[in-house]
């Protein structure tokens, strides 16, 4: 096996693992992937939760990455505590009792570069040492679900870290969906599933996808910033109302499925950051710039058919960091 580039065989999902009776009902739904040990991401969702205190939350995995920090580390499993919390690959190879050989479980395909999967690969080494410090954190970590189904409205929501068939799958990755053929073999699964939205992120890179029969939402990251000059994360809402914040929103089945933002506070998560990762470290190499918001995609990227932009966005660019 490659480490960061294989999956391990556990990682496929059971192909029963959105059949039978959701776990709960609601009428708003956050779903909320890749905070990577981000507490002023964690304190963000909280804040929105104050605001709309009837929304149900389910962190769909790789809560952790930056959080080499005990306390940290610690901070953030209290917060996940009183949600669902799913495992993403993180997760899961943080909790094996013994090394999988599959290093970060990342499954990075090959339009990777081979540095940032050696990096991957370091980052999870470290986080590693951070767990074994911490007792019965292991266990506590590959005990999660890797799946959720969820009622929103009436509505059945499937939710995965990578996509509909495994745990780290690309297949619910931009690049991946803009091709015709995935499109077609998502929207057949959601049909015989009989799913109407479909909520992952792993990718890392936030993608909205409405078909025929459901749609598909990648939040990208809670943790770190997905657009242009941007200093927020991003939240999946899937609810049967609006919300003013949204970016972006498909309205479908009585549902509105939309991306919110999550303002956190970027100096002090920079802060935490470079104490964490200085200068030449794995995660500083590979995540720095973009922590500070240097990417070159903006909302409209993540739109491949089926959503719109929403006047809040203009709202947004004009907002300072908190």
């Amino acid at each position: 096996m490659r480490a960061g580039r294989d999956c391990p065989l556990d990682y496929r999902l059971a192909r029963d693992a959105f059949s039978g009776e959701p776990l709960f009902d609601c009428d708003v739904l956050y779903v909320v992937g890749g905070l990577y040990g981000n507490r002023q991401a964690l304190a963000a969702v909280q804040r929105r939760l104050v605001a709309e205190p009837k929304a149900r939350v389910v962190f769909n995995g790789d809560a952790h990455w930056f959080d080499r920090d005990p306390e940290i580390f610690q901070q953030i499993e209290q917060g996940l505590a009183a949600h669902l919390a799913l495992r993403g690959n993180v997760e899961t190879e943080l909790g094996r009792a013994t090394d999988s050989g599959a290093g970060c479980g990342c499954a990075y395909p090959l339009t990777v570069e081979e540095a940032v999967v050696e990096r991957s690969n370091a980052i999870q080494q470290e986080l590693n040492k951070t767990v074994q410090g911490l007792p019965g954190m292991a266990e506590r970590l590959g005990a999660g679900p890797s799946t959720a189904l969820i009622r929103v409205g009436g509505q059945r929501v499937a939710i995965s870290h990578g996509d509909e068939q495994s745990l780290a799958g690309w297949s619910c990755s931009r690049e991946a969906l803009s091709e015709a053929a995935r499109q077609q073999q998502l929207d057949n699964w959601l049909q015989s599933a009989d799913i109407r939205g479909l909520a992952t992120s792993h990718s890392c890179s936030a993608v909205a996808l409405n078909l025929t029969h459901g749609a598909l939402i990648n939040n990208g990251a809670a943790g770190m910033p997905n657009f242009a000059g941007g200093r927020y994360g991003l939240l999946s809402r899937i609810a049967t109302t609006p919300h003013p914040a949204a970016l972006y929103r498909c309205q479908r089945d009585g549902l509105f499925i939309e991306a919110l933002p999550l303002n956190y506070n970027h100096d002090d998560f920079l802060a935490d950051f470079d104490r964490q990762w200085p200068a030449h470290s794995p995660a500083a190499l590979s995540y720095r710039s973009r922590v500070l918001g240097q990417l070159s995609d903006r909302p409209e990227t993540a739109l491949l058919a089926g959503f719109s932009l929403c006047q809040s966005l203009c709202a947004l660019e004009a907002l300072t960091d908190e």
